[in-house]
C-alpha cells in the first residue's frame, strides 16, 4: 500500500471513528482528551517509555510532556 493510500484510509477511518463518537453523544474535549491520551501512550510505546525521546517525536518539550502526562493522568 502506498503512503498515499495508506493516509487516505486513515483519513476514512478517522471520519468512521468521528461520526461515530457525535452520534454517540461525545462532546469534544471528551474527544480530545481520549485522543490524546492514545496519541501520547502509543508514541511513549514505540520510544520504551523514554520521555526526552517521546516528546521530541511529538515536537514538544520534555517539560511539556510531562505537565501533560500529569493533566491526563497519565503520570
Amino acid at each position: 500500500m502506498t503512503e498515499v493510500m495508506r493516509k487516505r484510509n486513515m483519513k476514512q477511518e478517522l471520519e468512521a471513528l468521528t461520526g461515530e463518537m457525535v452520534a454517540g453523544g461525545i462532546r469534544l474535549d471528551e474527544a480530545l482528551r481520549e485522543f490524546e491520551i492514545h496519541f501520547i501512550r502509543q508514541v511513549l510505546s514505540e520510544h520504551n517509555g523514554n520521555q526526552s525521546r517521546a516528546a521530541d517525536a511529538l515536537g514538544m518539550h520534555r517539560n511539556t510532556l510531562r505537565n501533560k502526562l500529569r493533566r491526563l493522568g497519565l503520570a
